[in-house]
């Protein structure tokens, strides 16, 4: 890298580093203004294992130093094409029922390096509204939220996207070419690829070899055609 490139990379960084401690204030601003029932993450998209540089309030059993959720990699795997997601309800491993929204940051020049989220704990609420909703005689409860992993150690999250996409009645060694590629897809267009180790942990989950593994993963981006693709040390061989 040319001493040019070095310095240029050297101040993105610097600017990166100095929106992520201006938002600091605010992570605490906003969760103390909300109460008990909020939680406000910080999170550094350069570091997938560990992103969380800030945190208050106690919502989904965040910490700093903490991994990215399934929701952080999926807006990873987005890359630049990122776009907020505001107001989406999820349900936790614990059962808690969580709205949140996850604003993406970018530098300067565009560049999507980190995120502010907010997660509000909304248990409560929905158990009232099923309660209003029998006594008005609606027909049947609500849906539950979809399940996420919220964790600090990243390698759950993944195997929980894992368990999400590999198929329960087959085995890899049924599974014909064309569902080998799409399960590889996406997990790819999750983001799970973006962690470090990530295609070794799946190849052992699959009963095959790590070569095999990167190998479905390069046909799989090949076949998708251009567009963002994770390239973190995650997805290189």
């Amino acid at each position: 890298m040319a001493d040019d490139d070095i310095r240029a990379a050297g101040a993105r960084d610097g600017e990166r580093d100095a929106v992520l401690r201006a938002l600091v204030p605010v992570v605490h601003g906003v969760a103390a203004t909300f109460g008990p029932v909020c939680e406000v993450v910080l999170h550094d998209y350069r570091r997938p294992e560990n992103s969380v540089v800030a945190v208050a309030g106690e919502v989904t059993g965040r910490a700093v130093g903490g991994a990215m959720s399934e929701i952080g990699l999926r807006v990873l795997a987005r890359g630049d094409d990122a776009d907020d997601e505001l107001n989406y309800v999820t349900r936790t491993a614990g059962g808690r029922t969580v709205k949140s929204s996850t604003m993406v940051l970018r530098d300067s020049a565009g560049t999507v390096f980190g995120a502010l989220c907010v997660n509000v704990d909304v248990t409560e609420v929905g158990r009232v509204q099923t309660l209003l909703a029998a006594l008005a005689g609606a027909a049947g409860p609500p849906a539950d939220p979809p399940l996420t992993t919220f964790g600090d150690d990243i390698d759950s999250v993944v195997d929980a996207l894992l368990d999400t996409h590999l198929p329960r009645d087959r085995t890899w060694a049924g599974l014909e070419r064309t569902r080998r590629l799409a399960l590889f897809r996406a997990l790819d267009e999750r983001g799970v690829f973006a962690v470090r180790g990530a295609v070794e942990q799946a190849a052992a989950r699959l009963g095959i070899s790590r070569a095999s593994a990167y190998s479905y993963l390069s046909r799989a981006r090949a076949d998708a055609g251009p567009g963002p693709h994770p390239t973190s040390e995650g997805a290189r061989p």
